[in-house]
């Protein structure tokens, strides 16, 4: 489907080479300050063409906003914003000999299967340009979310093939890594190129040994089982978009955005492409937020995030590494904060227990996979089952995760808006019910109250002195 939400519903439309892409975004509060700027921040942080690292295609992808704000203001509402194509180039996908062929791992086999048609040229719905709708409404909910709760969103690239960002306890980035030789008839040789990955066309995909090293001796054994090490911690805590779009690649780790830079440069010298992840973080976000049983508030997010295009991958909070960790050590212990709340000490669930969130910051990370429309020679089959071989024309990103940033956070966004729209409704109903029922049970079926909290905290301090 093309409808995205509950109560703050957005519904995307438009093909890779249509006359426009663009949304309709209907729940959206009344009385929110509006204006085409707050959309297309966000928009040109998605845009192709960007920088070398990116599709060349030449699109300014201009928000227009059609309906639902006056003056301003919005009015409550559908709104419906459009960006208009410009820089089509059909005829890259209209030769009659690559037509009768499926893109190996893309969706043009799949859609016919499905649909019996499809559109003629590019990825139609498939294509990256359907997210153009996606981060236009995103921006909507962000500006909502960040001046009614101060919610921040903030996301960057993480990981470019084999290059991560350290994140593990005792990781670091390899002073010197090997790139395998050349092959040539002796079997010897050296690596040439001009880059750390030893770039060369003709050298073929690089076979690299080794990019992140992680030593475990010099650790103890606490900090050696952390699902997280305390600098990418730290690194969550207070990344800034402004630090993330200092380099092309959005990666605020200067030497490993060098090295992930470098490593897409050798995938477009190549005609190849490669994939990566983004990690993204959502502060300051109210607890109550998620719907057990199956609309959890990590299942929504991981709704959103796979249905980004070329996602292959999702994890929240510690991850797959906290199923290496003993629950002594994994638990998140409880702590009465300054400002009068719960809390936890650590947060490797990821602020989300049960499906709902707990106050904490909620992070997560997304993998997509190298696109799938590549320039070289692959020997595969025709529609009909022919074998033969298929070298595709067209203009494609050699890795999506640099223009990926914009459309996870929006896609974030959504998520939270929604969830915050259905806990509104559930509060508002709440409060036209008496008290006295709920201030009647017992004190294991209700939350005690901040006074009652700080008093028993209190008590507790003066036993321990």
């Amino acid at each position: 489907m093309s409808t995205f939400g509950t109560q703050f519903k957005v519904t995307t439309y438009g093909e890779s080479h249509c006359a426009s892409v663009g949304c309709i975004v209907d729940g959206v509060p009344p009385g929110l300050t509006l204006c085409a700027s707050d959309i297309q921040v966000q928009l040109s942080r998605r845009r192709p063409g960007q920088s070398n690292l990116t599709t060349p295609r030449d699109e300014k992808d201009r928000v227009e906003i059609q309906s639902g704000v006056e003056n301003g203001v919005t009015l409550g509402t559908p709104i419906a914003m459009l960006v208009r194509n410009q820089d089509q180039r059909p005829h890259d996908y209209t030769d009659e000999t690559l037509d009768a062929y499926p893109r190996p791992s893309h969706a043009d086999f799949t859609y016919l299967e499905k649909y019996g048609v499809k559109a003629s040229s590019g990825g139609g719905r498939s294509s990256a340009r359907e997210t153009i709708g996606r981060v236009a409404a995103g921006a909507l909910a962000e500006k909502y979310l960040k001046e009614a709760y101060g919610i921040e969103i903030v996301a960057f690239v993480s990981s470019v093939g084999k290059v991560h960002i350290p994140r593990y306890p005792g990781e670091e980035l390899a002073s010197d890594v090997k790139v395998a030789p050349p092959a040539n008839a002796t079997g010897e040789g050296e690596a040439g190129g001009k880059s750390f990955y030893g770039e060369d066309a003709n050298a073929g995909a690089p076979q690299t040994q080794v990019d992140n090293v992680i030593d475990t001796w010099s650790l103890t054994e606490e900090e050696a089982e952390e699902p997280l090490s305390a600098s990418f911690r730290h690194l969550l805590s207070t990344i800034t978009r402004e630090q993330v779009d200092k380099t092309a690649i959005r990666c605020p780790h200067e030497l490993a955005a060098e090295r992930m830079r470098q490593r897409i440069l050798l995938a477009k010298s190549n005609n190849d492409s490669i994939g990566g992840t983004v990690t993204c973080i959502i502060r300051r976000l109210p607890s109550g937020l998620g719907e057990p049983c199956f609309d959890k508030l990590e299942a929504k997010l991981a709704h959103a995030m796979l249905s980004i295009p070329a996602t292959k991958g999702f994890e929240i909070g510690s991850g797959f590494r906290g199923t290496e960790v003993a629950g002594s050590r994994h638990n998140d212990k409880f702590i009465l904060k300054p400002n009068g709340r719960l809390g936890t000490i650590t947060n490797w669930s990821g602020g989300i227990q049960g499906g709902i969130s707990n106050g904490e910051d909620v992070y997560f990370r997304v993998g997509f996979k190298s696109p799938a429309t590549i320039s070289q020679d692959q020997a595969t089959a025709t529609y009909a089952g022919k074998q033969g071989t298929l070298n595709t024309r067209g203009r494609h990103d050699p890795c999506v995760v640099p223009r990926a940033v914009p459309i996870v956070e929006a896609m974030a966004a959504l998520v939270i808006m929604d969830a915050v729209l259905v806990q509104n409704g559930r509060e508002r109903t709440k409060a036209l019910l008496s008290r006295q029922a709920v201030e009647a049970l017992p004190n294991s079926m209700k939350m005690p109250s901040r006074k009652r909290l700080k008093v028993e905290t209190e008590k507790e301090m003066d036993v321990h002195t």
